[in-house]
């Protein structure tokens, strides 16, 4: 664990050693209250379906943004074969980079509190409030992350191009997110809906996002989420042998 946590407080402290975090940060944050204060003042709408609804589409581009130079650059400044060295298992390493990452995915979470806090107050009724479906939708949008992120470190193992890594973590989280959406199940056979809503990452997502925790999302989220690490380590541990 002494080793994880090593390799954890390197990665941090790159990602906030470049404008790549606080850039990161603001665009999210920006994007985020733009979505839910803009229908407030037009149409005096305070609620949070707007921000849950579009998180999906703004990770897509803002994860792969952020983990594209984790594996590419290590590749493509010459540091990749002095972290091979770390005596850590190549597990360890590919666990703290994805911990690193989640932990700032979570910090970006963190900071968008203030939204709820908004609604609660500008509630009409505030001992009616609903927080389920609020707790649900930031379990879901961790979780979701945290599957961005270990897909998008896969892709940024696969090259030393962070442009490349950025296009493969698109790509892949893209195709995963549109296999579950609306658009594709209402035009695939019926009988290819029920697989497609397991596998596809918007169905998932919209059953937690509405407070209705189900074992069967959990289980799914943390299986792509171990599946892709799981690569990750392989591709490393790939690269000994070249």
């Amino acid at each position: 664990m002494r080793r994880v946590l090593t390799i954890i407080g390197r990665e941090l402290r790159s990602y906030f050693s470049t404008p790549i975090a606080y850039v990161f940060l603001f665009i999210y944050l920006v994007a985020t209250q733009g979505f839910f204060f803009y229908p407030f003042f037009l149409i005096g709408e305070a609620d949070l379906r707007r921000f849950f609804t579009w998180q999906p589409v703004f990770l897509l581009f803002l994860i792969p943004a952020i983990t594209m130079r984790s594996w590419a650059e290590e590749k493509k400044v010459g540091t990749m074969e002095l972290l091979m060295t770390l005596p850590a298992r190549d597990i360890e390493i590919v666990l703290g980079k994805f911990l690193a990452c989640l932990a700032f995915w979570a910090v970006a979470l963190v900071l968008t509190v203030t939204l709820p806090w908004a609604v609660y107050h500008l509630a009409d009724q505030k001992e009616a409030f609903d927080w389920g479906p609020i707790l649900g939708g930031y379990m879901a949008l961790f979780l979701l992350g945290a599957v961005y992120i270990a897909i998008c470190l896969f892709a940024s193992s696969l090259t030393e191009n962070q442009i490349v890594a950025f296009i493969l973590g698109l790509a892949a989280c893209g195709v995963l997110l549109l296999i579950g959406s609306g658009l594709i199940l209402f035009t695939v056979p019926a009988g290819l809906v029920k697989p497609f809503q397991f596998v596809g990452l918007w169905s998932n997502f919209d059953s937690v996002g509405r407070g209705v925790i189900d074992s069967r999302n959990v289980i799914y989220y943390l299986s792509v989420i171990a599946f892709f690490l799981y690569l990750n380590a392989v591709i490393i541990e790939s690269r000994k042998w070249k």
